[in-house]
């Protein structure tokens, strides 16, 4: 390690510190995160384009499945790599550019598989750090809901026709950050 190293402690490369502790830097490390955030803000967005009742269902199932995915990850070396994980940012965007007319069922089963891959994802590479643990992965759900809740909610309240189509074009504009993060996940090593 060289002297710089030293001089400005352990380098950190999945979750950041904040100085506040693990479960704000979870929080945090969820917030400055695409590949975790965009996906919880297009499934929060086509939640919301459904109706109160999916939304209602991303809002608790999402979290929910997430949190499990997260013990799951810190308790087995379990990751999904970076493909995987950006997939459903491109498969969510997708959904909600194109208002896809899924039973609520659906909905469900994309809520917890999304918060599944993720959760496993973000919980192996704090099992990895060994610093953040449960709190930052806490940290992690409490923002995956507070950002589901908002944005379906959003979406929900929305009653003139020019708003659902703004929020389709963000939708594709998701789809094209996740086409992005794939093909970039995807590049061969150098």
């Amino acid at each position: 390690m060289s002297a710089a190293a030293l001089a400005f402690g352990f380098p950190l490369a999945h979750l950041v510190t904040t100085g506040l502790g693990p479960f704000y830097d979870g929080l945090l490390h969820f917030l400055e995160s695409p590949q975790d955030l965009l996906p919880v803000v297009a499934l929060a967005l086509f939640a919301g384009l459904r109706g109160a009742q999916q939304g209602r269902l991303v809002l608790f199932l999402l979290p929910a499945a997430w949190l499990a995915g997260g013990f799951a990850g810190l308790s087995l070396p379990l990751r999904v790599g970076p493909a995987v994980a950006t997939a459903s940012l491109l498969l969510c965007g997708l959904l909600v550019a194109t208002d896809a007319r899924l039973p609520s069922t659906a909905t469900a089963a994309l809520a917890v598989i999304v918060g599944l891959v993720h959760g496993i994802e973000n919980g192996g590479a704090m099992a990895q750090m060994m610093t953040a643990g449960i709190p930052g992965l806490t940290g992690i759900v409490a923002a995956t809901f507070v950002v589901s809740a908002l944005a379906a909610a959003l979406v929900v309240s929305l009653r003139v026709s020019w708003a659902r189509i703004a929020v389709r074009v963000a939708g594709s504009w998701i789809a094209a950050i996740g086409l992005l993060l794939v093909g970039w996940s995807l590049r061969p090593p150098r």
